[in-house]
């Protein structure tokens, strides 16, 4: 069952941590978006790997956007 990692704050994907097929475990960082000169990590909230990326390095992102996919 695939699981939506959506924007936790509207903000510009400052680095993505992470590409498709990768495996990773709760807690890694996928994706970090930067609001107010502020970096904030988003993290998988379990393991699984990763099924698409819907989002580029400088993209804008508003709170709830789906950045990440998981299987």
């Amino acid at each position: 069952m695939a699981t939506n990692i959506e924007a936790h704050i509207t903000g510009t994907v400052f680095r993505i941590e992470t590409k498709v097929s990768a495996e990773v475990q709760e807690g890694d960082v996928l994706v970090i978006i930067e609001s107010m000169k502020m970096e904030m990590p988003v993290e998988a909230p379990g393991a699984g790997k990763v099924a698409k990326i819907n989002v580029a390095e400088g993209d804008s992102v508003q709170e709830g956007d789906v950045l990440v996919v998981l299987d």
